[in-house]
């Protein structure tokens, strides 16, 4: 059996890098996990080959060598995932679906032979068995989630490692906390389920004996859903473990409270990792009340946020606007927020409502759900009807967005980021690729570009002040350019 394992194409948004990775000559910044994971449940006879279209391109060569074709995608992948859909039902060749997108819309995809909703683990055996029997149904589905435990190595050996920027590995899945406008806990529940200490070994060492030395990124959606655990267990291991692996670094997501635990974040950075995700969301502490961010609330946001960067992990932010309890004021007190809290890599997007979330089925029965989403989080798109005059929110974004990224203001972020970090326990990756970026953004930044004073400010002061954080600055003035691309678009 020839199987396809097909990853449809990611369009060019905040996350994606791309504008950023062209300075290192890369093609994505993180290779399907999900499907390496299916690839290694599918039996061991059958003949395998990824086709992730991020970095190749789905050739006639591998539609007429293939049997079966498995595919798994997110919402943002949806008019690539129905490109490649028609594509492998015009070769005659069967499709199999899965993942957030298809688990989300399954009615969307009746072109689809078959559709294995909610997790792997459990809907791809019940496949395979009638598979293997020829009596197939349409839809899989499971009410229960399984146990990461039982979850196999994924076949990295399937990836051609050069052509990505980041690995990535799961350690936990499930959040403990329930925000009104997440799908987290609809699609992994609130019960923070973990693999054991083997396994996060077994697959760190996978990926370092294929040759891998650079950063990974934990793609859990709070990482810190289990602290004791982490602490006794995983993070002393990783510490261990990254003794003789110096240029591995980790980067996850988190909740604001890491912040109130010293001793976490302290093993965290010790451990490797130098940068972590957090939901702020909002200054607004109505807003905050309102979306049930109980975890945000009655702290200093600020504060949390320097502390955490003290400790050598830089923080990436994720913040919305359009709460009900948003006055247009919230423009400005946005942009004050995230200029002086040095955040850099701010995602700042307009609120949405993910089917399933307790926010979709409020603002259902309010009559205040207008179309689909695009499932990109920073795109200016939302499916909500707001409070504010809509017209209103979209001009308060918009300003958000090209006053954060104008060249002074996120060069300004960089500074007070680099005055506060502690630095992180990695060592610097030597290639060539790496080194000639620094000569690609001295011409692409320092010399074409609009920011080329800020540009070699930014160096000079580094240089002067904190000389050991000179990789960082040029990889973060890599990122603004990225950022201002993005955002220009958006306007548009």
């Amino acid at each position: 059996m020839n199987v396809l394992l097909v990853y449809p194409e990611f369009p060019n948004t905040f996350w994606s890098y791309k504008y950023a990775l062209k300075f290192i000559r890369k093609k994505a910044a993180f290779p399907p996990l999900g499907l390496l994971t299916v690839a290694a449940m599918l039996p061991k006879g059958w003949t395998l080959r990824l086709v992730d279209l991020n970095v190749t391109k789905l050739t006639a060569k591998d539609l007429s060598w293939a049997d079966l074709a498995l595919i798994s995608a997110m919402a943002i992948q949806r008019n690539s995932a129905n490109q490649v859909i028609k594509k492998l039902k015009a070769a005659n060749i069967k499709v199999v679906a899965g993942g957030p997108l298809f688990t989300g819309e399954p009615e969307s995809f009746d072109t689809v032979d078959n559709l294995l909703l909610n997790e792997a683990e459990i809907t791809l055996p019940l496949f395979l068995k009638d598979f293997k029997s020829g009596m197939t149904k349409r839809l899989y589905n499971s009410s229960t989630f399984c146990d990461v435990t039982q979850s196999p190595i994924p076949k990295w050996e399937l990836l051609d490692l050069k052509k990505y920027a980041s690995m990535c590995i799961q350690f936990s899945r499930g959040c403990p906390y329930n925000c009104d406008f997440c799908n987290v806990t609809t699609l992994f529940g609130r019960k923070t389920r973990l693999k054991d200490v083997v396994q996060m070994v077994s697959e760190l060492n996978d990926l370092y004996s294929l040759g891998w030395r650079g950063p990974i990124f934990f793609v859990d959606d709070n990482f810190i859903g289990n602290k004791t655990y982490l602490k006794n267990h995983l993070l002393p291991t990783l510490v261990k473990w990254k003794k003789d692996k110096s240029t591995v670094s980790f980067n996850t997501e988190v909740s604001i409270n890491l912040a109130d635990d010293k001793e976490l974040m302290e093993l965290m950075a010790d451990a490797g990792f130098d940068s972590v995700f957090i939901g702020i969301e909002t200054p607004n502490e109505k807003s905050l009340a309102e979306c049930g961010k109980w975890q945000n609330r009655n702290r200093d946001l600020l504060e949390s946020v320097r502390t955490i960067h003290q400790t050598g992990l830089q923080v990436q932010g994720g913040f919305i606007v359009g709460f009900d309890q948003d006055s247009p004021a919230i423009f400005e007190q946005l942009i004050n927020f995230i200029q002086n809290s040095g955040i850099v890599t701010a995602m700042v997007g307009l609120l949405q409502a993910p089917v399933g979330t307790r926010l979709y089925n409020r603002l259902m029965k309010e009559g205040r759900i207008r179309g689909g989403m695009s499932g990109d989080n920073a795109d200016g798109s939302t499916n909500i009807i707001p409070r504010m005059d809509i017209a209103q929110l979209k001009n308060g974004y918009y300003h958000i967005l090209k006053t954060i990224y104008q060249p002074r203001n996120y060069y300004q972020r960089v500074r007070t980021l680099l005055q506060e970090y502690k630095h992180p326990n990695t060592t610097i990756i030597i290639d060539p690729q790496r080194v000639l970026a620094v000569f690609r953004s001295s011409v692409r930044l320092g010399i074409l570009g609009k920011e080329r004073f800020q540009y070699w400010r930014l160096l000079l002061w580094t240089l002067l002040r904190c000389p050991q954080h000179l990789s960082l600055a040029i990889t973060l003035s890599i990122y603004g350019h990225h950022y201002r691309k993005i955002s220009m678009s958006i306007r548009r």
